[in-house]
C-alpha cells in the first residue's frame, strides 16, 4: 500500500510540474498589446463633446482578445477616457458596440486606465491607437505618446492606427526623420472630414498633415473599409476599417515567435 501511495504521489507531483510548465509556456507565448486612448473631450470651441469612437475601440479589442491576446489600456490622463457621444448613438451601433454595451468587465477596465507616461514598450508586443476626434487635440502633440510609438517601431514591433488616430504620428520621428516619411498610409480623409462638417473645427486636416510629413497617403471612397500595411506601420481610413487594421495587426503578431 505504501508503494502504491508513493507512486500516486509521484504521478500527481509530475503532473503538477507539467501543468506549471505548460502554464508558464503559454504565458510566455501569449501576445500582449497596448491600447492608447484619448483623454480629450472638447470638440474645439463648438461646445460639443468628443473623445474616442466606440466602434474603433470595441471591434479591434474583441478581434484581438477573442484570439487570446492580452490587452492593457492607457490614456494621457489615466482613468475614464471620454466617449464621443455620436459613436454611442444607436444609429452608430454595430455588433461589437452592442457587445461592449453589455460588457461590464471591459467598462470597468476603461474606468481605470493607467497613465500613458507610466508604461514601457518592453512589456508589450505591439501598440494600437483607436480613433475618434479626441486624438487630434491631445495625442497629436503628446511627447510621451510620440516617444512610445518611436520606441515600439525602433524595437521592431507593430504600431497600428485607425481613422483619426494616425494624428498621433504627427510628431513621431525615428532616426531624425518623420516615421511616416516615404511610408504608405491612410487615415480619415479630407472629404470625410468635410462630410461630418468639421473641416474648420479640427486643429488640422489629417490627410494634409500626413502628406506634409512625407507620407504616401491613399484612400478609397468615403466610409468604405480600407487599411494599409507598410512594414510595421498599419493604418485604417475610417471606423469601417477598424477590423481590417486589427486583422493585419494579429497577422503580424502571429508571425512573430
Amino acid at each position: 500500500m505504501k508503494k502504491v501511495a508513493l507512486f500516486a504521489s509521484i504521478v500527481l507531483l509530475t503532473s503538477a510540474c507539467f501543468q506549471a510548465a505548460a502554464q508558464q509556456k503559454n504565458k510566455k507565448t501569449m501576445k500582449k498589446v497596448l491600447f492608447v486612448l484619448t483623454s480629450h473631450s472638447e470638440l474645439g470651441d463648438t461646445g460639443e463633446k468628443t473623445g474616442f469612437w466606440v466602434e474603433e475601440f470595441a471591434a479591434p479589442y474583441y478581434e484581438l482578445s477573442d484570439k487570446g491576446v492580452e490587452i492593457d489600456i492607457v490614456t494621457p490622463l489615466g482613468g475614464q477616457p471620454p466617449i464621443d457621444p455620436k459613436s454611442d448613438d444607436p444609429s452608430a451601433a454595430t455588433e461589437d458596440t452592442k457587445r461592449f454595451d453589455k460588457d461590464t468587465a471591459l467598462q470597468a477596465k476603461l474606468k481605470n486606465t493607467k497613465k500613458l507616461a507610466t508604461v514601457n514598450q518592453a512589456d508589450y508586443d505591439a501598440v494600437f491607437y483607436p480613433g475618434g476626434h479626441g486624438p487630434m487635440w491631445d495625442l497629436a502633440t503628446d511627447k510621451n505618446s510620440a516617444d512610445l510609438i518611436s520606441s515600439f517601431y525602433s524595437n521592431n514591433k507593430p504600431v497600428a492606427f485607425v481613422c483619426h488616430s494616425p494624428a498621433a504620428l504627427k510628431n513621431v520621428k525615428v532616426n531624425g526623420d518623420y516615421l511616416v516619411k516615404g511610408k504608405n498610409v491612410t487615415g480619415f480623409s479630407n472629404t470625410e472630414e468635410a462630410a461630418v462638417g468639421l473641416t474648420d473645427v479640427v486643429p488640422f486636416l489629417l490627410e494634409d498633415a500626413l502628406q506634409a510629413n512625407g507620407a504616401a497617403y491613399s484612400k478609397v471612397g468615403d466610409w468604405q473599409p480600407y487599411a494599409v500595411e507598410d512594414g510595421l506601420l498599419i493604418t485604417g481610413q475610417n471606423p469601417a476599417s477598424s477590423i481590417l487594421v486589427a486583422e493585419k495587426l494579429l497577422q503580424q503578431l502571429n508571425s512573430k515567435k
